[in-house]
């Protein structure tokens, strides 16, 4: 499996010269990894158009299920485990939900689905961490919040510790829970994340993010 090259829009950044040929020689040798569309979120979202940042950890390595959105499913797949409880918060929150759960909608609106791994091998969670792209990650946030204020919807500590440096002026963040089975109810269900965001959006007079999209 080829690995591609790093979308325009945020090739500039360092780790596309420094870190990138080295990770992607690995991955060209490594057995089987998914997705294939492992830059999908940066393809979708460019830099210029980033308004809020959700933070996942690695894709779903179940074969078939990772689309390159963090949480995102395939079209016509069923949602299920922490993009159900997503959208149930969602409902709650907003009275709306998506078309489906691959969340491409919220992507082209500005709504930067990261993952804090990029890759993944078919059946090991977190078989890539530590591979290299915690620093792409961290340049990311770095850019992103360095060009303007944005909403970082930081789920569970792992997100919450990858933006424990970032500067919080001007930012919206909002840290609960994991939305997965088992810690939604520890403080995820009842955060109207969605709400909150579009209210501060609001108030610097910008569009909200139309979640049902």
């Amino acid at each position: 499996m080829s690995p591609p090259d790093p979308p325009a829009g945020w090739a500039g950044l360092p780790f596309f010269r420094d870190g990138w040929p080295a990770l992607r020689a690995r991955l060209s040798i490594a057995p089987d990894w998914q997705p294939t569309a492992i830059f999908r979120a940066l393809e979708l979202t460019a830099r210029a158009q980033v308004r809020v940042v959700i933070l996942g950890q690695d894709p779903y390595h179940t074969p078939g299920r990772a689309t390159g959105l963090a949480f995102g499913f395939p079209p016509g797949v069923r949602p299920q485990d922490s993009l159900r409880n997503i959208l149930t918060e969602l409902q709650a929150d907003t009275g709306t939900s998506p078309r489906d759960g691959e969340l491409a909608g919220w992507a082209r609106q500005g709504v930067l689905l990261l993952n804090s791994v990029l890759t993944v091998p078919v059946g090991q969670a977190f078989g890539h961490k530590g591979w290299g792209w915690e620093a792409l990650v961290a340049q990311i946030l770095a850019a992103t919040t360095a060009d303007g204020p944005r909403a970082l919807l930081l789920w569970g500590k792992p997100a919450q510790r990858a933006c424990a440096k970032l500067p919080r002026a001007d930012h919206l963040f909002i840290e609960t829970a994991h939305p997965s089975p088992l810690s939604a109810h520890r403080g995820f269900f009842g955060s109207r994340p969605f709400s909150r965001v579009n209210h501060w959006l609001a108030l610097r007079g910008e569009a909200p993010i139309d979640w049902a999209a």
